[in-house]
This record gives C-alpha cells, sequence and structure tokens, in this order.
C-alpha cells in the first residue's frame, strides 16, 4: 500500500496537475473546482499516534495545506479547530469529514483572522471545546499576483495582505501563548517567497520575509516558557489559491522552475508539520523547514 513511508522517485511521484485545462478561479477558489484536485493525503497519509491526545488550532483548514495537516494531525491523533472564510464552508465541511473519519474531533469555526476579537475566539473556542491548545499552526494567507508589481498594488490590498498574514499571526501568538502549557508548539507557514521574491507578489513576499524573522525572535522569547516556534517554507504548491490569484499565464507554468520540475501537493507538506508539532523535533526551535521542490531558501 502506498503511504508516506515507501520510498518513490520524487520527480515521477505526482503528475503535473493540468493547468492548461484549469480555468481561473473566483478567490479564495474551491477544491471541488480544481480539474487536477490537489492531494491531501486522504488516501496515503498513515498515523502511528505521535500526536496523541493533542489540541491543534489550524487557520485556513479547509483546504490545500491547511486541510493536509489536519487530516496529518487527525491520524496521529490530535483533536482540531478548523479556522476558514465563511465562503469556504463547503471545502471546510470536507475537511470536517476526514478528521471525523481518523476518530479524532473537528471544531469548524468561521470568520475572518484580520479580527483581533475573531483571533481571540478562536482562542477561546480551543480551550473551551478541547480543554486546551498544545498546537498552533498559522497557516491562512492572502496573496494577488498583479502583474504591473507595485504600480498595481493598492493600498486595500497592501492592508489586507498584511492583516491576515502578519497582524492575525501576531494576535493569535500572542493569545495562545497565554493558555499553552510547556512542551506546546507553534507552526507559521512562510513561503520560498520569504528570501525569492517575485516581483508580482511584493506585498505578500514582504509578509512572508517578516515571518521568518517573527518565529526567531519569538522563538527566544518563549522559550523559557518551554514553547518551541518554528516555521515551514513551502514552495510552489497546487492548491486552489493559485488559480484563484493568479492569471492563466502564470499558473501554466506553476512549479516547473523548481529542480524536481513540478509543483508540490499539500500531502508532501505534511509531514514538515507533524514533524515540528512532535516530542521528535524537541531541540528544534527558531528554524524554518524549506519544502520547496529543491529551489534553495537562502
Amino acid at each position: 500500500m502506498t503511504d508516506q513511508h515507501r520510498p518513490r522517485n520524487p520527480v515521477e511521484q505526482y503528475p503535473a496537475p493540468d493547468r492548461e485545462k484549469q480555468p481561473e478561479l473566483e478567490y479564495p477558489g474551491l477544491t471541488s473546482d480544481m480539474v487536477s484536485a490537489p492531494d491531501h493525503g486522504e488516501q496515503t497519509y498513515r498515523g502511528s499516534g505521535r500526536l496523541e491526545g493533542r489540541r491543534a488550532l489550524i487557520t485556513g483548514a479547509d483546504s490545500g495545506i491547511g486541510r493536509a495537516v489536519a487530516i496529518a494531525f487527525a491520524r496521529e491523533g490530535a483533536d482540531v479547530v478548523l479556522s476558514y472564510l465563511g465562503s469556504e464552508e463547503d471545502d471546510a465541511r470536507e475537511t470536517v469529514r476526514w478528521v471525523e473519519e481518523a476518530g479524532r474531533r473537528a471544531v469548524a469555526v468561521p470568520g475572518d483572522i484580520r479580527s483581533e476579537e475573531h483571533c481571540r475566539h478562536l482562542i477561546d473556542t480551543a480551550v473551551r471545546e478541547l480543554g486546551g491548545l498544545d498546537i498552533l499552526v498559522n497557516n491562512a494567507a492572502y496573496q494577488m499576483v498583479q502583474m504591473n508589481g507595485i504600480a498595481d498594488i493598492t493600498t486595500e490590498q497592501f492592508d489586507r495582505v498584511l492583516k491576515t498574514n502578519l497582524y492575525a499571526l501576531f494576535w493569535l501568538c500572542k493569545f495562545a501563548i497565554e493558555v499553552m502549557e510547556p512542551g506546546s508548539t507553534i507552526i507559521n507557514t512562510s513561503s520560498i517567497q520569504g528570501t525569492s521574491p517575485s516581483p508580482e507578489l511584493l506585498d505578500y513576499a514582504t509578509t512572508k520575509a517578516g515571518i521568518v524573522d517573527f518565529t526567531k525572535g519569538l522563538a527566544s522569547d518563549v522559550a523559557k516558557r518551554g514553547i518551541r516556534v518554528n516555521a515551514v517554507a513551502p514552495g510552489p504548491i497546487w492548491t486552489p489559491l493559485i488559480p484563484a490569484t493568479m492569471p492563466r499565464e502564470k499558473f501554466e507554468s506553476f512549479g516547473d522552475d523548481v529542480p524536481l520540475g513540478r509543483p508540490g501537493q499539500p500531502a508532501e507538506l505534511a509531514p514538515a508539520y507533524v514533524f515540528l508539532a512532535s516530542q521528535e523535533s524537541s531541540y528544534i526551535t527558531g528554524e524554518v523547514i524549506a519544502v520547496t521542490g529543491g529551489k534553495p531558501f537562502s
């Protein structure tokens, strides 16, 4: 049986998605509208109890990387609070189904993390519904490609990107630390854009670079409390966000420029989050794991 442990040729592990037939989507995009559905590990991720009894909050948990992490966490034994936008309800319900099929509890909480009050509500919900919070995954992000670079980035867009990608992360970390016990972990999602910025994603890349520094600084700040803080930096990953935020001329070649020659799948990110959430990474904090298909993160 194929699972995440079986050795395979990484170049051929996944066929390239059919990007030519993929229509552009309206933001934020739904998994059901993908011509080549992303693999979230539904049929392949095999758990081994590495997060047994842990309680997690994952933002952007409806689809893409967030769904893959939720499935992996549940199969490793964790209960999960799922944060997502209300417009992504259909995708979120599917994530809930997979978590519950793994025998774990899924608490779905729609809302906009650009609100400080909603971020507080998410942490309070985790404590109330799950009895505490051991793992926070800051995964939700907003991007919108502007082919003319800074000339087309409006103040409204810049504000939205920073509020979603940085302000929410700050609020959620601040509130989570108030309730976390020693041994808890925070995992932030950066990006290859954090060190290799594309001009058409200038605002998004700025936040992803900021997340790296925030992660390293916060890790030093809370180490004495026994809380670890790390980040994962994905490369080009095939999710609904891609055709929902990029023009066709960009996403038709999406992922072709990495050494492995293809975009990654959300299922290929999940093991990095599981590792950083588990006791196996007990002496790792303030670090970034790059999952980029071989593209240098430096």
